[in-house]
């Protein structure tokens, strides 16, 4: 039962990171400009917030999650104002001379930039509980176990994703120069800077 409720996680965490929004369009950046490793670990923090969000539907924090439901607007402001100079800043920065090189600065600013963003979305815990719901894992006298399991379950599978995607992403690298990169910087800035303004109107 743990194993299948584990499987079911991966699932659900391909599912939930697959779909293009504006950690995609960010890791995808990193990783064109600076490298595999920078995009996974942009990755690795939506990944963490997350397994985050989902331990607290799972394990019936409901206090944290009243809170969390409670402050959303200026969760979303704050998210939504930061994805705005993120993606201004993405759409006026230079590129680097070559895209051939990697680097390992400025990881802990990649994930904590990452995890920081997907955390200010309070209503990912609303679609955790849905799903945990949904396959008898209520908030109150579930089963702790599979739970967790579904929870480690979603962390690997968003891991998976962003690995996949990050290692594809870095394969085209090489083939890019430096005015290719301009012009990615200024349309990934200008999509970054587009959720930012749709999460500031949604407020």
């Amino acid at each position: 039962m743990e194993l299948s409720m584990f499987a079911k996680g991966i699932v659900l965490g391909l599912s939930i990171a697959a779909p293009v929004g504006p950690i995609g369009v960010l890791c995808i950046r990193r990783t064109l400009s600076k490298g595999m490793l920078n995009g996974f670990v942009s990755g690795l923090g939506t990944a963490t917030a997350d397994a985050l969000y989902g331990c607290i539907a799972a394990f019936g924090v409901t206090a944290v999650s009243a809170f969390l439901l409670e402050q959303q607007f200026y969760l979303r402001l704050f998210g939504g104002a930061f994805l705005l100079y993120l993606g201004c800043s993405t759409f006026f920065s230079v590129p680097a001379e070559t895209t051939g090189t990697t680097g390992n600065k400025g990881l802990a600013g990649a994930y904590i930039s990452a995890f920081g963003l997907t955390v200010t979305n309070p209503m990912t815990i609303l679609s955790f509980a849905a799903i945990f719901v949904g396959l008898g894992i209520g908030t109150t006298g579930g089963n702790y176990v599979l739970a967790g399991m579904l929870v480690f379950g979603v962390f690997v599978g968003s891991l998976l994703w962003w690995l996949f995607l990050s290692g594809m992403v870095n394969m085209l690298r090489t083939s890019l120069d430096q005015r290719s990169m301009g012009w990615i910087n200024r349309l990934s800035g200008a999509c970054i800077a587009g959720f930012g303004l749709w999460s500031l109107f949604n407020c």
